[in-house]
């Protein structure tokens, strides 16, 4: 069985997912893709994340053809592969449900920039329009909405998340509910105060250079 690692970082990952709040039950999914064979990893479809093995992810082409794996591969399949059909960068996609994040989804509201861990994600977190989970237009919204940010908003959904690898795209989802909570509880109390562009700016510029070897995502 080829991908042996991949397949238990995803396992690993998927069960990160559920023990840190950012979904439940079998909610949201997570992929791979293998950029130098054109295939890509991706947790299987209605199978809870404890209960997930190595076996369990399946490896299929860009055109959905599976190569290796019996199970049924998630059903947000297209929403990960359009990224890795027209991206050069992404190499790891996490959707997850997480409970603030995806409270502003249910408003179709984006989430403003009052904090600099924004500026992991871009300078603001979007949301695109609802459209039916596990179809071709959810996919197509998703990527045209998204332009060069790491994460969204799903309209009535959850939130997506971008990365160069797994551990980035996971930093990203974890971002995203990071800022959501916050934003909540000071439109709760009174008025967020926004960061500017240029202050924003020098952020973005700033986790450029950050830490020995940057992954987007909050400091360590």
């Amino acid at each position: 069985m080829r991908y042996m690692e991949l397949r238990k970082q995803l396992v690993d990952y998927g069960n990160k997912m559920l023990d840190e709040g950012l979904t439940t039950g079998t909610g949201g999914n997570l992929s791979i893709y293998v950029r130098k064979d054109k295939v890509m990893l991706i947790t299987p479809s209605g199978i809870p994340y404890h209960k997930t093995t190595p076996q369990d992810i399946t490896v299929l082409t860009l055109d959905g053809d599976v190569i290796e794996g019996d199970r049924k591969p998630s059903s947000e399949y297209d929403m990960h592969r359009i990224f890795y059909q027209n991206t050069h960068n992404v190499n790891a996609v996490v959707h997850t449900h997480s409970e603030y994040a995806t409270v502003f989804a249910c408003l179709q509201e984006d989430i403003l920039p009052i904090h600099y861990i924004i500026g992991s994600i871009g300078k603001r977190i979007r949301c695109c329009p609802y459209e039916t989970f596990g179809t071709p237009e959810l996919a197509e919204v998703v990527f045209d909405t998204i332009g060069e940010d790491k994460g969204l908003l799903l309209g009535n959904h959850g939130t997506i998340a971008v990365g160069k690898d797994l551990c980035d795209a996971f930093s990203i989802a974890k971002d995203i509910e990071f800022m959501a909570k916050l934003y909540y509880r000071t439109k709760a109390i009174g008025t967020p105060v926004v960061l500017t562009d240029t202050q924003l700016d020098d952020v973005i510029e700033k986790f450029g250079t950050y830490g020995q070897s940057r992954t987007y995502g909050q400091e360590n």
